[in-house]
């Protein structure tokens, strides 16, 4: 392994003298950072783990091994805990008949659990039972005011089915959002359940469409074959949506056709400006026997104190979670999430041990953040920014880190978001200059990239985020995505700790996220959003 040296020039308008760090693959206290990131991602992902699915018995030894790595790391526990209480529910809902009878005035279609229609609660209920509920089309199913659309504009869904579109209308027309190339948070499917909630309908019903959603039908009924976890409210979920689902496109055009209207046209109508959304004629009633548990998951948190401005933070972060034991694929059951998300979490055992190792604390604290449901819908840092252990005001910015894994050197920095901050933009073009990389900013986001891990969750709450990582690997260059024996591992049990894997370029992505938060936790500065949309957020917290 070559050292890695990176120095860091400090200079913003303003700012003290320069600082320079220099971080490179030198042994501390007889280990290396290679050695501790190994060390980490091999006993997190190994199979002792039960492949760390929140509360199963592997909970557990998951948040109490990583506890104690921040603890032997130097970081201070918060308010006298490494753990944060996250209230959940987990839900197998389970549809009477395994079968949902729809009917119009063509007659009626019946439509058949995860070959045609997948359906779940996320309500603390035992039972559940929609009467004679009435199906509506609504479009995108999306009440945007920035960009004047309002599918629900004069139409009344409460105690209905509301049936929409997955994505949004830049997908189909790049006049209309932010274009094909850009699927805005109002395009994925937990913005779409949000709102039907907020309107009062009793279920939201997504059309799938392979190209829209970004994954096949094969993604949507395997998520949803087991029991599904969220966040529990003190409502026990009541405020949400009753049943949310999903439907082939072949089976909503035996919809479409038992209420005497064509989807073609329907679909057609949905993708102008104008839309107006319209009842189906088609009624239904659906019963559930529900097993429900209700217990409290953990996020792992610790804390190093800075000094002169103690008060205000830089949060690292990553998943600790991943699949658990699941159907077996070539005789292997455990889902062992190596690179999703072992990789990350000892991405912060490394970078935490930089921080111990500087001569003086850093001028702002450290937060170092391993959360959990990541994988069950970003749940652990949704709970955090709703109830964040430091004033979210004081949070200077969230680096969070998943799937590092088995990465080779690269020739530059890719960022995603580029333009939503312009401060975050400059700390990530200095730093990736100071590898000796240029930096390549991504303004697309086709499969809603941008929304699927855990900084979107303190975006939407305001906070800025850090998304950059190395790309286009030297020579000899890897295929794209962890693929073993041909077949990618992605959410696979074949996503393994291996000691062959090259890990440096995926230490040069740790020094990258160490060096810009080094350089914030010292020059005292607040980077600002120049989107709207997250400034609105951040200005909201002060």
């Amino acid at each position: 392994m070559k050292k890695i040296v990176l120095i860091l020039f400090l200079f913003l308008p303003g700012i003290a003298p320069v600082l320079q760090a220099q971080v490179e693959n030198a042994p501390s206290e007889g280990i290396s950072d290679e050695q501790l990131f190994r060390t980490g991602v091999r006993e997190l992902a190994d199979d002792s783990f039960g492949g760390r699915k929140p509360l199963t018995r592997y909970e557990d030894l998951t948040v109490n091994y990583i506890a104690d790595k921040f603890k032997t790391l130097g970081l201070q526990p918060v308010n006298g805990s490494y753990f944060q209480e996250v209230p959940m529910l987990s839900v197998k809902t389970n549809v009477k008949g395994n079968v949902v009878t729809m009917k119009g005035k063509k007659g009626a279609a019946r439509f058949r659990m995860m070959d045609d229609m997948v359906l779940w609660t996320l309500h603390a209920e035992e039972k559940l039972k929609v009467s004679k509920a009435e199906l509506v089309f609504v479009g995108f199913g999306i009440n945007a005011p920035e960009y004047e659309w309002n599918d629900y504009e004069g139409i009344d869904v409460k105690g209905k089915i509301a049936v929409m579109l997955v994505n949004d209308p830049g997908f189909y027309d790049d006049s209309l959002f932010r274009g094909k190339n850009y699927m805005t948070y109002y395009g994925r499917w937990t913005y779409k359940y949000e709102e039907a909630g907020r309107q009062g309908a009793a279920g939201a019903l997504i059309i799938h469409e392979t190209a829209a959603a970004a994954y096949g039908w094969s993604v949507v009924r395997n998520g949803r074959a087991n029991n599904i976890l969220c966040l529990n409210s003190p409502t026990g979920n009541k405020e949400r949506v009753s049943l949310q689902g999903w439907i082939t496109g072949e089976a909503a055009q035996k919809l479409f056709d038992v209420a005497g209207k064509s989807l073609d046209d329907a679909l057609a109508a949905a993708k102008q400006k104008g839309f107006k959304s319209f009842p189906l004629g088609v009624t239904t009633t659906i019963e559930t026997n529900n097993d429900i548990r209700i217990a409290s998951s953990r996020n792992v948190a610790g804390v190093l104190p800075g000094s002169d401005l103690k008060d205000e933070y830089i949060v690292y972060s990553a998943h600790w979670d991943h699949l658990g034991i699941d159907a077996p694929i070539d005789g292997d059951s455990i889902y062992n999430g190596a690179d999703d998300n072992a990789s990350g979490v000892a991405a912060l055992f490394v970078i935490a041990n930089k921080f111990r190792q500087l001569p003086e604390p850093p001028r702002r604290s450290i937060l170092f953040l391993s959360v959990t449901g990541e994988e069950s819908g970003l749940l652990g840092s949704e709970y955090y920014v709703e109830h964040p252990l430091f004033p979210l005001v004081k949070t200077v910015v969230n680096l969070n880190m998943d799937a590092y894994g088995d990465k080779l050197r690269t020739s530059e920095v890719r960022a995603s978001g580029g333009g939503l901050s312009k401060d975050i933009d400059r700390y990530v073009v200095e730093a990736a200059a100071a590898q000796g990389k240029p930096a390549r900013f991504s303004t697309t986001n086709p499969g809603g990239g941008f929304f699927r891990s855990d900084h979107f969750n303190f975006a939407k709450a305001g906070v800025p985020v850090v998304l950059a990582a190395g790309a286009n690997p030297l020579p000899p260059k890897a295929p794209e995505g962890m693929l073993w024996g041909g077949k990618s591992a992605y959410h696979q049990p074949a996503d393994e700790y291996r000691e062959s894997w090259d890990v440096s370029g995926s230490l040069e992505d740790i020094y990258l996220y160490y060096g810009i938060g080094l350089r914030l936790a010292n020059d005292g500065y607040f980077p600002k959003w120049d989107d709207a949309t997250y400034k609105a957020a951040r200005d909201e917290q002060k």
